[in-house]
C-alpha cells in the first residue's frame, strides 16, 4: 500500500517563496545585458507579423491611480484624490501607443482589451470614452475579442458601466477580497456588500456576459468563519467567475503591509485551510476549477476555454484565448512579443516624462532564449491545463528535473506516465506553482532563492 506524506507535511515543504509565473522568465531573473531597445522593436515587429491576421493582439493599460491606499496590494499604484492627473496620463497612454503603431506598421486587430490598476474607475466617463476610442481609431476588431475592466464597487457607477458596455466592454471583475468589517478596516478596503450587489446588478442589466469577482485568503484577522460567510455571501451573487488568491505578504517591497503584525496573519496551516474552505463551498455551487486560484461557471468562457484547450496564461493572468503580442501601456506596464519581454518604467512622473521626449517608456527586457521558450511552453501547458505532454517532457527533461519529478510522483502530486508525459493528481493542485518550478531554470540556477522576490506559494 503507497502511503503518501500528509497535507501539513507537504505544506511545509513546498509552502515557500515562488513565482505566480505570469511568464517565464519571472522578471527578477531577466537577462537585462543582452536586452536594447532595437532588439524590443525587431521581437515586436516579428510577433507582429506572424500573428496578427490570425490571432490579433492584446492590449493591457495601466491605469494606476487610486483614492486611498489598500495595504493588502501589491500593484503599482498612485494614490491621489487629485483628479487632474487623468488627463496628461491619458495623453501619455495615445502617445506610447502611436509609437507601437508605428513599429507595428500596420493596421492592428484588437483580439483583448484589459484595464487594469490600479483603480480604472478612479477616471471618469468622459476620460475613459475618451482614451478607448482613441485607442480603437484605425484597428479591426476580432470576431471574438473580449474586452475587460477591474472596478472598484465603492466608485463603479452606472455610467461607468454602461459608458464601458457601448465601446464593447462585456466582462468586468470587481475586487472584493474580503466582506468582514475587521478584515476590511485593517487592509483599508471598506466596501459593504450592498455596494458589490448593486455594481453586480447594474452590470448584469446592462449586458455583461460575466462578472467576476476577486477574493483574497491569507489576510489579517480572516478566520474560517470569515471566510465562509464572504463567499456564502458572494454566492448568492452567483458570480460567473471568482479569484480566490493568496495574500502575497511582502512588506519588504510594500510598505503599506507594515501597518499590520506577522501575528495578525494566519498561521501557514490556517492559511491553507481558509483556501480549503472557501474551494469546497464554491465546489458545492458548481464552480469548476481554472488553473491555479481560479473558478468559474460552466457557461463562462474561461470554463470553456479550459475545455477546449485553449486557455492561456500571460501577464494579464488567465485569459480564453492565446495572442503572441502583448502590448502593455502605462506606468510600470509589461509587454510581451513572444520572442521577447518588456517593462515600463514603474513611477508616473518617470512615465509622463519618458513619454513626452522619446515616446517609449521602456525600462528593462529580456530576450528569450531557445530554452526560455522550452520551458516556457513548459509552465504553461501544468499552469493551464495541469499537464505535460510526452514530447515536451522528452525535450525539456534533465536528470535533475527527473529527481525531482519522481519525488513528488511519490508525495501523490503528479504522475509520470510509463512511455512520457504528466499530469497532475488532484492533490497536487495546490502546488502547480512547485510543479512549474521543477522548470524554472533560471531560478533554479540562480545566485539566489527569490526569498526576498517572491510570495509563498501556499
Amino acid at each position: 500500500m503507497i502511503s503518501f506524506p500528509s497535507p501539513a507535511q507537504l505544506l511545509k515543504k513546498y509552502d515557500v517563496p515562488t513565482p505566480r509565473y505570469t511568464s517565464y522568465p519571472t522578471v527578477p531573473y531577466w537577462d537585462t545585458d543582452s536586452f536594447s531597445q532595437e532588439a524590443w522593436r525587431r521581437a515586436v515587429r516579428k510577433s507582429f507579423e506572424e500573428s496578427n491576421l490570425t490571432d490579433g493582439i492584446s492590449l493591457y493599460i495601466h491605469l494606476p491611480f487610486c483614492e486611498s491606499l489598500c495595504t493588502y496590494c501589491a500593484c503599482t499604484t498612485r494614490i491621489t484624490k487629485n483628479h487632474a492627473v487623468e488627463i496628461p496620463y491619458i495623453r501619455a497612454l495615445l502617445k506610447e501607443w502611436d509609437h507601437y503603431k508605428a513599429i507595428m506598421g500596420k493596421t492592428p486587430v484588437i483580439r483583448e482589451l484589459h484595464l487594469g490598476g490600479g483603480t480604472p474607475t478612479f477616471f471618469s466617463t468622459q476620460n475613459l470614452h475618451w482614451l478607448i476610442s482613441y485607442l480603437l481609431e484605425d484597428v479591426l476588431i476580432h470576431n471574438n475579442a473580449e474586452f475587460s475592466f477591474e472596478g472598484h464597487p465603492n466608485n463603479t457607477t452606472e455610467e461607468h458601466l454602461q459608458t464601458l458596455f457601448d465601446l464593447g466592454f462585456t466582462r468586468v471583475s470587481y475586487g472584493v477580497q474580503d466582506l468582514d468589517l475587521q478584515v476590511q478596516k485593517t487592509i483599508h478596503r471598506i466596501q459593504p456588500f450592498e455596494n458589490l450587489q448593486r455594481a453586480t446588478e447594474q452590470a448584469r442589466a446592462i449586458g455583461y456576459e460575466s462578472v467576476s469577482f476577486d477574493l483574497v485568503y491569507g489576510l489579517p484577522f480572516q478566520t474560517p468563519f470569515s471566510v465562509s460567510d464572504t463567499i456564502e455571501k458572494i454566492l448568492t451573487l452567483r458570480p460567473d467567475r471568482v479569484a480566490f488568491y493568496s495574500y502575497a505578504h511582502v512588506p519588504w517591497l510594500k510598505p503599506g503591509q507594515r501597518g499590520y503584525e506577522e501575528a495578525d496573519l494566519p498561521s501557514p496551516a490556517l492559511k491553507r485551510h481558509l483556501y480549503e474552505i472557501g474551494r469546497h463551498l464554491l465546489r458545492k455551487a458548481d464552480y469548476a476549477d481554472i488553473g491555479m486560484d481560479h473558478f468559474a461557471l460552466r457557461h463562462d468562457s474561461l470554463f470553456k476555454a479550459q475545455v477546449s484547450g485553449k486557455l492561456h496564461r500571460n501577464f494579464m493572468g488567465y485569459t480564453t484565448s492565446h495572442t503572441d503580442l502583448l502590448i502593455g501601456l502605462g506606468a510600470s506596464a509589461i509587454s510581451d512579443a513572444h520572442y521577447a519581454y518588456a517593462q515600463n518604467v514603474k513611477t508616473v512622473e518617470e512615465y509622463l516624462d519618458s513619454i513626452k521626449t522619446t515616446g517609449t517608456a521602456i525600462r528593462k527586457g529580456h530576450v528569450l532564449s531557445d530554452e526560455d521558450q522550452l520551458m516556457r511552453l513548459c509552465i504553461q501547458q501544468i499552469s493551464c491545463h495541469g499537464q505535460l505532454s510526452h514530447e515536451l517532457l522528452m525535450h525539456a527533461i534533465t536528470p535533475a528535473m527527473l529527481e525531482t519529478l519522481l519525488a513528488m510522483e511519490k508525495e501523490g502530486i503528479l504522475y509520470l506516465y510509463e512511455d512520457g508525459g504528466m499530469r497532475v493528481t488532484t492533490a497536487g493542485q495546490p502546488f502547480i506553482r512547485n510543479i512549474c518550478q521543477v522548470f524554472d531554470q533560471r531560478m533554479n540556477h540562480g545566485a539566489n532563492s527569490g526569498a526576498a522576490m517572491f510570495s509563498k506559494a501556499i
